[in-house]
């Protein structure tokens, strides 16, 4: 009986390479595994390409519902943002991908798991944290930390040299060296000319690369506006005009209606924010991030539902959330990003801290109108039966004393600025004896 590894497997350049490399270096039946988390088109034909470079099986997973609820919802309901920019699209979709690979692996009695991530990379660490969480007996193959695979594959020009010679179709060339990777969350650009952080990935000379926005500049020329409703942190509804057509162009059936949304799955929700933000070219970034690893990257995403789905939830945050919660949530955003981007998702730490927001997403829901134009995403109103502003005492107009007296401000002052008093004598006291 031979001895099984399986490989995560994209249909790219890398991974298909890998599967030719890997059979012949190990001498080992190679099983590809491809979660389908949203890349669409790219699966066309992905089972017969991977038996025709030497796998003797291919599974493709079908997750894209499972990504979204389990893996997409939970990231956006903590607010995660990595350094500021990043929506963690690919780093997300890593640990999901590990599970349902790990799963396969155990299926078929396979001894390795193998994956073509590079050891300058952050996919490297995700994958093998996730296995350690997982599957801590299984081995992990990582060749492009291996001394005879590098010398055979110094960069990328020699994979495609390879790759045309064993007659491997691949989407990287000589022409677009940039390396592509694709969910249901967004689509990231890197490598090749992009490494130079000085090129401009928005003017003339990139127009084609992207996929899933049309660029800000060529966006229609008029604003959409759309409703999402909320339950409990997640968007459940959505309320826009020509939804029956949109919902036909995507391939998503609605799940039924309440009070004039239209309800969708999370992924079918994601499908439908992700082609409104791409019409109205939302979600794009360019930036030069931290990689776990050490050393800082330029990377290029398309983001455009999860743009639209951060702000729309941090909109009805501010309605719904008590503000202790909501800044002891806040003060914990870096620490879970990080713990996402850098590979802990099954770690007990991020599970401790999730259990944290679950609890803070209880009240967390409403309706929240957006106005979606050129590259922005623009608050137009929100509403909640759970809402803890009460316009009757905000107002400046003068209000319900019961509830808030002016006059009480006084002493809330003095009591705070009591420290402050103490500290300015202190130091002048101090000056004056100097």
């Amino acid at each position: 009986m031979s001895k099984k590894i399986v490989v995560a497997y994209s249909g790219g350049l890398d991974t298909s390479v890998l599967l030719i490399w890997l059979k012949k270096r190990f001498d080992v039946e190679v099983i590809a595994y491809c979660a389908d988390v949203g890349q669409g088109e790219e699966l066309d034909g992905l089972e017969e390409k991977a038996l025709s470079t030497g796998a003797s099986k291919c599974y493709i997973d079908d997750l894209k519902e499972e990504f979204a609820r389990d893996f997409i919802f939970p990231m956006f309901q903590a607010g995660a943002i990595y350094e500021g920019k990043y929506w963690l699209g690919t780093s997300i979709a890593r640990p999901v991908i590990a599970k349902g690979m790990i799963d396969v692996a155990k299926e078929e009695g396979a001894i390795a798991l193998a994956h073509g991530a590079t050891g300058k990379g952050n996919d490297q660490v995700r994958f093998e944290l996730s296995a350690a969480s997982l599957a801590p007996d299984l081995e992990m193959i990582a060749p492009w930390r291996m001394a005879d695979f590098r010398s055979e594959f110094p960069g990328r020009a020699e994979m495609i040299e390879y790759a045309e010679k064993q007659g491997i179709p691949v989407q990287a060339s000589a022409a677009k060296p940039y390396s592509m990777d694709r969910n249901l969350l967004h689509i990231s650009f890197e490598s090749g000319i992009l490494e130079d952080p000085w090129y401009d990935a928005s003017g003339e000379d990139f127009r084609d690369m992207y996929v899933l926005s049309v660029s800000p500049e060529d966006a229609p020329n008029d604003p959409e506006h759309i409703q999402i409703l909320f339950e409990n942190g997640n968007p459940v509804g959505l309320k826009i005009d020509g939804l029956s057509e949109l919902s036909g162009k995507i391939g998503i059936s609605p799940l039924g209606e309440e009070n004039e949304y239209t309800l969708f799955s999370p992924y079918g929700v994601m499908m439908a924010l992700n082609f409104l933000g791409g019409k109205h070219g939302i979600g794009r970034v360019d930036m030069v991030e931290n990689r776990f690893v050490g050393m800082k990257s330029r990377g290029v995403y398309e983001t455009p539902g999860g743009a639209i789905l951060f702000d729309a939830h941090r909109i009805i945050e501010s309605l719904t959330m008590d503000r202790e919660v909501m800044h002891l949530r806040d003060s914990l955003i870096p620490k879970y990003s990080e713990l996402v981007y850098n590979g802990f998702w099954f770690a007990p730490e991020r599970e401790a801290i999730q259990a944290l927001i679950a609890e803070s997403q209880k009240n967390v829901s409403g309706e929240v109108r957006l106005k979606l134009y050129k590259g922005n995403v623009i608050a137009a109103g929100v509403k909640s039966t759970q809402t803890l502003y009460n316009e009757d005492i905000a107002t400046m107009e003068g209000g319900s004393e019961e509830v808030y007296n002016q006059d009480d401000a006084t002493g809330f002052i003095r009591l705070n600025g009591l420290r402050l008093r103490t500290f300015s004598r202190n130091r002048n006291l101090q000056s004056s004896v100097d």
